[in-house]
């Protein structure tokens, strides 16, 4: 398996395993993998699926391999990226004697050359015909838009929807698609690892309704209980503009906003549902467009986000060494450190430390977090707006807004990693401790590694608002655990109350 910490990898895993196979992943960075509930039931190598050596190593004793990877937002060259990916793979696969591969791709357009698909789309496709002709029987499974919570599909609808009532929108909104959901998508995946030998073809999969991005908006809106709304498409919006739209209204950057909306200026529609003969659908049919959206919903409500498009690291991201780390390189490293004893249990502290970021926010100067999320976003960085997979656990690799998660010592130690765009490597530690007093301390350190002078100037050009966002998250943060100890306190008292009192 590749692509285990990406969107559909990630539900993919205990899939596989659930139907009782056993699963090895390949992954840049294993650790990413560690809080994952499978984590202990699969073998991961460490590896990359452009590293031939790694491939070889993983490949080891396989019967399937299902290639998800894809090198989209690794720069311009992506598509040659995704080209050599796959001609390695291909070649270690046949070396290996891996009987079956299995790749999910986009669907694309019937009767358009290929010259005129979007970049993205054509790089899909040559990635499915390079695994064809790899000498090993492969199944491409070709999907228009996955339907599912946290999908970035399902995320940019479900923002554009919500927070506009009334839409100038592209002409693309009248583009008939065929949504299929991700639950369908995993039973095709799991299902092509038994197919037969002679198996070497594409499959499109989609689900039972055929409808434009206008109809889905509106579908969306009365399943989520809002008032119809105004969709008014106009022609003068560009993929690019359209994706700069995408990426000021929803948490879905502009760099993954444009290849979706690029692939929706051509219709996809199943043009076979072949698939059904080797993976049967249940008796009552493939999951459709409404009920897709409520069982989405239904995730996002109970907090049981497996996971979001988010959840894939960002290609070109640092994985540089925290500086503290035993094989780091030296260089300036600025700190910002601020601690502070805390009159709460250590469990309270704690609570608000894992639950920061999202809807609870930074816990100081909000505008100046919000201009520098617009800031990044500027600047084709993810933004501030991803947000979290959890309201209140977080675990290794988790996106949180422009951070990701690099480490998590549960009751103790949050690291960040940042992933906005900055001329440098920046960390944010939160912790939780006692001293010799017996008290709570919390700690808070902010580490910065610049690169070149720019990195130098940004450091010096941001120092004088530190004592505001860095001083005030502090206070803030230790005032919020005292705030939710007293409720808690005050809750548990009203409990202990006889009579009507503990009812009210």
């Amino acid at each position: 398996m590749t692509g285990a910490t990406g969107y559909i990898g990630g539900r993919l895993v205990p899939a596989l395993l659930d139907a009782g196979h056993r699963v090895r992943t390949l992954a840049r960075t294993p650790r990413k993998l560690r809080d994952y509930p499978w984590a202990d039931r699969v073998e991961v190598v460490r590896g990359d699926v452009t590293d031939a050596a790694s491939l070889a190593e993983a490949m080891r004793d396989v019967d399937v391999a299902y290639y998800l990877v894809h090198a989209l937002g690794s720069g311009s060259d992506f598509e040659e990226t995704d080209r050599r990916a796959a001609r390695t793979f291909g070649e270690q696969a046949r070396a290996a004697g891996v009987r079956r591969i299995v790749y999910l791709g986009g669907l694309t357009p019937a009767g358009v050359p290929e010259k005129e698909l979007s970049p993205h789309l054509r790089s899909r496709t040559e990635v499915g015909r390079l695994l064809l002709d790899s000498g090993v029987p492969t199944a491409v499974l070709r999907a228009a838009i996955v339907i599912g919570s946290g999908s970035a599909s399902f995320e940019m609808l479900r923002y554009l929807t919500e927070r506009l009532p009334l839409m100038i929108t592209p002409s693309w909104v009248r583009t008939r698609i065929q949504p299929v959901a991700v639950r369908d998508v995993i039973r095709y995946l799991v299902g092509s690892a038994t197919l037969p030998a002679e198996v070497n073809r594409t499959f499109d999969i989609g689900g039972p309704d055929v409808m434009t991005y206008r109809d889905m908006m509106q579908h969306y809106a009365r399943v989520a209980g809002l008032p119809r709304r105004l969709i008014l498409p106009v022609p003068v919006l560009t993929p690019a503009l359209s994706s700069h739209w995408v990426g000021l209204v929803t948490p879905v950057p502009g760099s993954i906003a444009r290849p979706l909306t690029e692939s929706l200026r051509h219709e996809v529609v199943c043009h076979e549902h072949d698939i059904e003969r080797y993976v049967p659908d249940p008796p009552d049919g493939t999951i459709g467009f409404d009920r897709a959206l409520r069982l989405a919903l239904q995730r996002i409500r109970d907090a049981q986000v497996a996971t979001r498009w988010s959840t894939a690291s960002v290609r070109g991201a640092p994985s540089d060494p925290l500086p503290t780390d035993p094989d780091w390189a030296g260089g300036s490293l600025y700190r910002d450190e601020r601690q502070a004893a805390v009159p709460v249990a250590p469990d309270a502290l704690w609570r608000v430390i894992e639950g920061i970021g999202g809807e609870n926010g930074w816990y100081s100067f909000p505008l100046a977090w919000a201009v520098r999320g617009w800031l990044d976003r500027l600047v084709g960085g993810v933004g501030l707006r991803r947000g979290r997979r959890d309201a209140q656990r977080l675990r290794v690799g988790d996106s949180l807004d422009f951070w990701r998660v690099e480490e998590i010592v549960p009751g103790e130690l949050l690291r960040l990693r940042a992933e906005m765009r900055l001329p440098g490597l920046a960390w944010l530690e939160l912790s939780v401790r006692g001293d010799a007093r017996g008290r709570t301390v919390y700690g808070q350190r902010a580490l910065f590694h610049p690169h070149g002078l720019l990195g130098h100037a940004y450091w010096w050009s941001v120092w004088p608002f530190h004592s505001v966002v860095f001083g005030g998250m502090a206070r803030n943060i230790t005032e919020a655990a005292a705030a939710d100890e007293r409720r808690r306190r005050g809750r548990a008292a009203g409990r202990g109350t006889d009579g009507p009192r503990s009812g009210r």
